[in-house]
């Protein structure tokens, strides 16, 4: 601050003795050498209730990141959306022309700033509409007045619609990945945030307790003396139970998928959201699936390639299935597997005729026929599994 006031200083306090005297008025307070300025502010209160606090000023020379134009439109040309939610259509179109009214009579105002209350100081209610708002400010209220006046499709880019899983039925899917979607970190701050999550994720532990010799915390904590993601028998069934708890968070939260679909330990995790498999036979499924590709460690490799699957399977046809496709994630991404020779070659030609392609960290060949390997071991630990309707 550059000056202090305090207008009225409490007559319980006899200031006519010792070294400190009450600012009645503001006084310059310039800066020294060296020295950062600090003031101690203390209030006295009625029936000895006294609050004291320490104010230090930041540094002068902080540097400040620009990262939100005034029309609330981000350096990589997107915009932050206004979102907008009440009980009923009727209520929300109001709610819409009040904002909107709000705004345009405070034409100073940040639309980064309206976006970030609207989305973390607001109710959300079961009428909802999104204005991600592509023409800055302007299109923001031109959405707003849209939704007001009940013709969304005067703004094509405005999407609206009820709470899914609550009143609406709107369908939602949840899509659970396979490897490669963790990274370190990825539960701590959920566990100490979410008692729900947190719950979820002690029960994963507990099911998966007697199939492992690490803890599922420990690990999610990257607690000492802890096994990394970097073991296929950890991070699968790490990101498992990730899965599941995260299904849970949005289902506390009201928002209840109509239909699940998973890949590889995601397809495990998607059988038991749906019920299909008892958390007990999820855990036993991923913890011994996990464990048996271990011992394919050494002999396979896989890649991924941004080519559509049919012009991967032609690529791979010189290699005669030392390499077949594994899975495919997209129009133009494709995962291949196989040995690791072959993979190299493939690799090499790739960089040769312009084909983005990389390497996946892993040393063997998941889905793929290398799997066959471990099909009886996997058949005889699991037969205690019971899928259910």
């Amino acid at each position: 601050p550059a000056s202090l006031n305090v207008s009225k200083p409490s007559e319980l306090v006899d200031w006519e003795t010792g070294g400190v005297e009450v600012l009645t008025e503001p006084r310059p307070w310039p800066a020294e050498e060296g020295r950062v300025r600090r003031a101690g502010v203390s209030s006295f209160g009625i029936s000895g209730t006294n609050a004291h606090v320490i104010l230090a000023e930041a540094p002068a020379d902080a540097p400040v990141e620009e990262t939100m134009p005034d029309d609330g439109v981000r350096l990589d040309g997107t915009s932050l959306p206004w979102l907008v939610s009440a009980r009923t259509p009727d209520a929300l179109a109001e709610a819409a022309e009040r904002l909107a009214a709000y705004v345009r009579a405070r034409p100073e105002i940040d639309p980064a700033d309206v976006a970030l209350s609207l989305a973390t100081g607001r109710s959300a209610f079961e009428s909802r509409a999104a204005l991600p708002g592509g023409d800055g400010r302007e299109g923001l209220l031109a959405g707003l007045d849209a939704l007001a006046s009940g013709e969304l499709t005067a703004v094509t880019s405005t999407v609206s619609g009820a709470k899914p899983g609550r009143t609406s039925g709107a369908p939602v899917v949840f899509v659970f990945p396979g490897q490669g979607s963790q990274w370190v970190g990825m539960a701590t701050a959920l566990l100490d945030s979410s008692p729900e999550f947190a719950r979820v994720i002690t029960d994963c532990e507990t099911a998966l307790t007697p199939f492992v010799d690490w803890s599922l915390t420990a690990v999610l904590r990257g607690e000492d003396g802890a096994p990394g993601l970097d073991r296929v028998d950890v991070v699968q069934p790490a990101s498992w139970a990730m899965m599941i708890g995260l299904a849970a968070l949005w289902r506390a939260a009201g928002v209840n998928p109509t239909a699940v679909v998973g890949h590889s330990q995601g397809e495990i995790a998607a059988a038991v959201v749906a019920g299909g498999l008892t958390l007990e036979d999820g855990a036993r499924i991923v913890a011994l699936r996990s464990k048996a590709l271990r011992v394919l460690s050494g002999g396979g490799g896989m890649a991924s390639l941004s080519l559509p699957e049919a012009q991967a399977e032609e690529l791979l046809t010189p290699w005669n299935g030392r390499i077949s496709v594994a899975a495919v994630n997209g129009p133009s991404s494709t995962v291949v597997a196989g040995q690791p020779e072959a993979l190299d070659e493939l690799l090499a030609q790739c960089e040769t005729t312009g084909v983005w392609a990389r390497r996946i960290p892993v040393d063997y060949a998941s889905h793929s026929a290398h799997v066959d390997e471990i099909r009886d071991t996997l058949a005889e630990e699991l037969a205690a599994v019971e899928p259910r309707s």
